[in-house]
């Protein structure tokens, strides 16, 4: 409750700051009020509709304690029945609003997955989960762009790099960043035993230009021949790009384009995210410590779930949970473990918080 009551003071408060001539003549401050006052404004509104439900329910209470006509009081007594429902529906609301919002949750991704353990098998099933997450953004509506790719002759990748842009991708895909486990009998075993295979999995929020200062001098731009499949065109021609940050020494290529000025673009797109990925690592593992999240920190070694394919079982480790449904989720079903996911974290912060 005290929570609530710091959110409705702070309201207020930003309430007088916009019309207080002193910050209006203050451009920066008055934007920066404006801000957090939208940020806050559909809190504020849930909060006092939430003392409106229940500041009925109790004169509702009181209308039953004190009235004789018992049709009266069974009627009231309804009506006590629909406001509770409709209370813990506010409250549910209210409890997701009160999750702090991640500061890059809006922005789009850029995701890398690369096969671990397990030979072709593992780059096979990177294939897999390039095609799980390519199906879930088309149910989003979402854009996928190919990066990088370094495909096999079984039609796996050893790596493929895409960007997926939309509304509040890193929102949804931040959770699947680590390592994802995969039991199953490989296409290439003649014997069939059951193998164990890994793909990491890394989510970038990406980068715009403006938000990071990369001086030029700081680039070291290498240009070499592709090795990927396309015929004599790109094994002639030297327009893979590969370029390396001096600073930080992350490097980042691409070789997909036979135009070398449209892979440049592309490394430095992949490369922009992975310096971000750098800078906000540490903030995002103190903000998950803080919390206490059963999520986790966002590590790319964390191992967070296994498909095992002979039981039809997917487990995510981060919350015990258990779908049966493997088939349907690597065709892009995705969302039921996402939002157990999502409701975990909230669960976490409401511990905080009493309503």
């Amino acid at each position: 409750m005290k929570k609530l009551q710091e959110i409705e003071e702070r309201y207020k408060e930003l309430e007088c700051c916009l019309s207080n001539p002193d910050i209006i003549a203050q451009p920066n401050k008055f934007k920066e009020c404006a801000k957090e006052h939208a940020q806050l404004s559909k809190i504020f509104f849930k909060i006092q509709e939430h003392r409106k439900i229940c500041k009925n329910i109790a004169d509702t209470e009181e209308m039953v304690r004190t009235e004789e006509n018992q049709e009266m009081k069974e009627l009231a007594q309804k009506e006590i029945e629909q406001l509770r429902e409709t209370l813990k529906k506010t409250e549910e609301e209210l409890n997701v609003l009160l999750i702090p919002k991640e500061p890059y949750d809006s922005k789009n991704i850029i995701m890398e997955i690369r096969a671990g353990t397990g030979g072709e098998e593992a780059c096979l099933f990177a294939g897999d989960l390039f095609r799980m997450y390519n199906r879930y953004a088309e149910q989003k509506g979402w854009s996928v762009e190919i990066l990088y790719s370094h495909a096999t002759e079984l039609k796996g990748f050893k790596e493929i790099i895409f960007s997926v842009r939309g509304g509040n991708v890193y929102q949804h895909l931040k959770y699947e960043r680590g390592i994802h486990r995969v039991q199953r009998v490989p296409l290439t075993e003649s014997g069939g035993r059951i193998h164990t295979s890994a793909v990491s999995v890394a989510v970038l929020p990406e980068a715009e230009e403006v938000e990071l200062d990369i001086n030029p001098k700081d680039l070291k731009i290498d240009t070499f021949c592709s090795s990927a499949p396309g015929g004599q065109h790109v094994n002639k021609t030297s327009s893979a790009i590969r370029i390396t940050h001096l600073p930080s020494g992350i490097i980042a290529q691409c070789q997909d384009e036979r135009s070398q000025y449209k892979n440049k673009a592309k490394a430095m797109k992949i490369l922009r995210a992975r310096i971000l990925e750098k800078m906000i690592n540490k903030q995002e593992r103190e903000i998950a410590q803080k919390r206490k999240t059963q999520v986790g920190s966002g590590d790319r070694s964390e191992k967070i779930r296994t498909y095992n394919f002979p039981q039809d079982r997917i487990s995510d480790h981060r919350i015990g949970l258990t779908v049966r449904n493997l088939v349907g989720v690597l065709d892009g079903n995705l969302q039921p473990i996402i939002k157990a996911l999502f409701e975990a974290q909230q669960k976490e912060f409401n511990k905080e918080l009493t309503v």
